[in-house]
């Protein structure tokens, strides 16, 4: 594919396809990251991946340069317009926004390589249906998912397929419920997504057994249902973005520093103002701005950047740990729809515990297990989920595996005949360090770094890094070039 195609093609606002504005994320594989972030390696096997993984897997592991004559060739030291310190889907959607909407130039620099952390161990929903309208997150999530739908039909638009391009397809998600208490919930749950103008609607057992026979769940249960919903694969998004960010190098305006940590901050000396960072390897300066967009590691990384500054900072984000099950060429169970049982929304929300917390570490190691169940695009049975406040620890727990799919038994009882044990040689588990914020209501930091000139962070989506990549994106974007803002970023600034 031409590179020119495959711009058209990332691009939602090309051919007119632009989102309208509102009002103002056969082995056992540990998908893992480090707190010694010179160590964080890629743990996924390429037997693992599908199609549109392997077609770019390889080629992740050799990240491109830059060679125009206004860079330093052959030298450790490069100039970009913007440098963005995170190579997640948040770092490297941010960095197809420049790509695509200016002329500036963008360093992307990790410790390790694109899917090494969070992202390339998530489930890969998108969906709206657990979503809180009257939230300070609200905006953002629908903007974000107004650009995700603009970028699969511009792809469909150009002759390819969103589902091979993305792993895109259109599930539909459900939150469901096994009393009456919880369908009461669902109920005005229904009604503020559908005030909020959503085609949302309420399932009764009958309409509920009839869209998943496989739920079994009482007299008492039903679920909220948004028909429209889609999920995509988070390594093909990846891929697919990345290739097309690397189509920009021939210009002379995107490299990629993978493999190289940043160990220290350039700042002026007189003024104070950020310039640039120091690698492992490079010396990166920048013109407009230094975004860091590292993930769980964000908080750990900017303590280091300022421990010997002025500044003071606590960037409220830390790891929260989360197992899933992936089961190949599994044929006992099949879904319609994305599934959620109602106590995932409480489930994201779990916080520290000073009574159950480590005393050494200061970490919660009691994991909150809740319900989730999916169909990927390749037809592998996803399972989840666990939460976890345990440090930058990414060791598989064989013990929240099996609470996983106990959990996932009391809603699917054909999974009683089939043991865990038997599935060995088919399961894939994914563990992954969320960046979980302790902002109210779980908000992302998303803007400028008090007392540091040029320097902005965008971290701390928790699960919802697909979700609220694209506008986050488009949100830095806006703030770098001191563009109008289309959702409001007041309530993600520090």
């Amino acid at each position: 594919m031409a590179a020119s195609a495959l711009r058209i093609a990332l691009n939602p606002y090309s051919n007119d396809v632009v989102a309208p504005r509102p009002a103002y994320s056969s082995s056992t594989v540990k998908i893992a990251t480090f707190s010694d972030s010179s160590n964080r390696t890629p743990l996924f096997s390429s037997s693992t991946l599908s199609n549109c993984e392997n077609s770019n897997h390889a080629n992740r592991f050799s990240p491109v340069r830059v060679s125009r004559s206004s860079r330093v060739s052959g030298s450790d030291l490069h100039t970009f317009d913007v440098v963005i310190v995170g190579a997640g889907i948040i770092g490297l959607t941010i960095a197809r926004q420049f790509l695509l909407r200016s002329n500036l130039s963008v360093a992307l620099v990790d410790a390790a390589v694109p899917c090494a952390g969070a992202t390339g161990a998530g489930q890969g929903y998108i969906w709206r249906v657990h979503k809180t309208p009257d939230s300070e997150k609200w905006e953002l999530a629908m903007r974000s998912h107004q650009l995700w739908e603009a970028l699969a039909e511009s792809i469909q638009n150009q002759g390819m397929d969103p589902l091979l391009a993305l792993g895109w397809k259109k599930t539909g998600s459900m939150l469901v419920g096994r009393t009456a208490q919880e369908c009461s919930l669902l109920m005005r749950q229904v009604k503020q997504l559908a005030d909020a103008g959503l085609g949302a609607e309420f399932l009764s057992r009958d309409d509920l057994l009839s869209e998943e026979p496989a739920l079994k769940l009482g007299e008492e249960c039903g679920a909220a249902f948004m028909p429209d919903d889609c999920q995509l694969d988070a390594r093909c998004a990846v891929a697919f973005i990345e290739k097309a960010n690397r189509s920009f190098e021939a210009e002379g305006r995107y490299a990629e520093f993978y493999y190289e940590p940043v160990t220290s901050l350039l700042r002026n000396e007189s003024s104070g103002e950020v310039e640039g960072v120091q690698t492992s390897k490079n010396t990166l300066h920048c013109e407009k701005a230094v975004v860091v967009a590292a993930g769980c590691w964000s908080g750990s990384l900017m303590h280091d950047l300022i421990k010997n500054s002025e500044i003071e900072l606590d960037l409220p984000v830390k790891p929260r740990k989360g197992h899933l099950l992936v089961l190949e060429n599994f044929n006992s169970l099949n879904l319609n729809h994305g599934l959620m049982e109602v106590g995932y929304v409480n489930h994201e929300s779990a916080v520290l515990s000073s009574t159950t917390s480590d005393s050494r570490t200061g970490y919660d190691d009691t994991a909150s297990i809740s319900m989730t169940a999916t169909m990927d695009m390749s037809g592998r049975l996803v399972l989840g989920s666990s939460r976890q406040l345990v440090g930058f620890n990414t060791d598989i727990s064989e013990s929240i595996i099996h609470r996983i799919w106990e959990r996932a038994r009391e809603f699917f009882p054909v999974l009683k005949e089939v043991s865990l044990k038997d599935l060995n040689k088919s399961r894939e588990v994914r563990v992954g360090l969320r960046p979980y914020s302790k902002l109210p209501g779980g908000k992302p930091v998303i803007g400028p770094v008090p007392g540091l000139s040029k320097m902005l962070l965008a971290a701390g989506h928790e699960g919802e890094g697909l979700s609220l990549a694209l506008g986050t994106a488009e949100m830095v974007f806006n703030m770098v070039l001191e563009n109008p803002q289309i959702v409001n970023p007041a309530p993600f600034s520090l």
